[in-house]
């Protein structure tokens, strides 16, 4: 009976990745991952013997090793990209307000400019409009 509701999680995860993935509502590069893991996931929980066999044969006594290994390592690896990925968007978001602040500061210099020049072409005589 476990098995079976183990086995049902793993499909209900695997709808949703690919719902989000469906909607554009998570990256494809995030919803590849997460569908290997739920692929993998499902494998082992069809095949329980396949985790023996595996961890027999790379010299793990206990299978849950194995396991454990696998799955530390996986999300150490996706904090680290995550890391990475969060690093690159603080930087690219930094470059794009100093790029915000200088293309404010020369629209005010250019308001500023055209409402001095306005100023003194609106002035009584000027010829601007042509003769009254």
């Amino acid at each position: 009976m476990n098995y079976v509701v183990a086995i049902i999680g793993a499909v209900v995860v695997l709808v949703i990745m690919i719902e989000l993935l469906r909607r554009r509502q998570l990256s494809e590069k995030y919803a590849a991952l997460w569908l290997i893991v739920g692929i993998g996931v499902l494998i082992l929980l069809v095949a329980p013997g396949l985790l023996r066999v595996v961890s027999q044969a790379l010299g793990f006594e206990v299978p849950a090793n194995l396991l454990f290994l696998v799955a530390v390592t996986l999300l150490l690896a996706v904090t680290v990209h995550l890391s990475w990925e969060l690093s690159r968007l603080e930087e690219e978001t930094r470059a794009l307000a100093e790029d915000l602040a200088l293309l404010r500061h020369r629209v005010e210099e250019l308001e500023s400019a055209e409402s001095s020049t306005a100023t003194i072409g609106d002035e009584p005589g000027s010829s601007r409009d042509g003769p009254a």
